[in-house]
């Protein structure tokens, strides 16, 4: 079992920048692939990056490759997400989810999944 809990979603302008925390609860943190999802207003939950279990595997959607950056602490049990030049159209919710299938665009395969933490960015 892993509970998680995302933070440090806010209201930024374009082109500025946040990181997203999300902690990890429970001993199989470890073992698990991360991910982060995000879902705007009236559009389907998509993908934006994942991340293996060591940290040595990174997957990017399109759209955030270059500005977005995966990475975790498996000593402090959390998965980040660094963004960087943010533009309007990253506005959404993001959730952090875990799986221990393995680095996955599907998110179907995360059995685990965060409230969610909400990102504005301001034109």
């Amino acid at each position: 079992q892993v509970q998680l809990v995302e933070s440090g979603g806010g209201l930024v302008q374009a082109g500025g920048s946040l990181r997203l925390s999300c902690a990890a609860f429970g001993r199989t943190f470890s073992s698990c692939s991360m991910g982060w999802f995000r879902q705007a207003p009236r559009k389907e939950r998509e993908f934006v990056a994942a991340i293996g279990s060591s940290g040595g595997n990174t997957i990017y959607a399109a759209s955030v490759k270059g500005r977005f950056t995966i990475s975790r602490d498996n000593a402090k049990n959390t998965v980040y997400l660094q963004m960087n030049s943010l533009k309007p159209e990253d506005t959404a919710v993001y959730f952090c989810a875990a799986t221990t299938i393995g680095v996955d665009t599907n998110s179907n395969v995360y059995r685990y999944w965060g409230q969610g933490t909400q990102v504005t960015i301001s034109s």
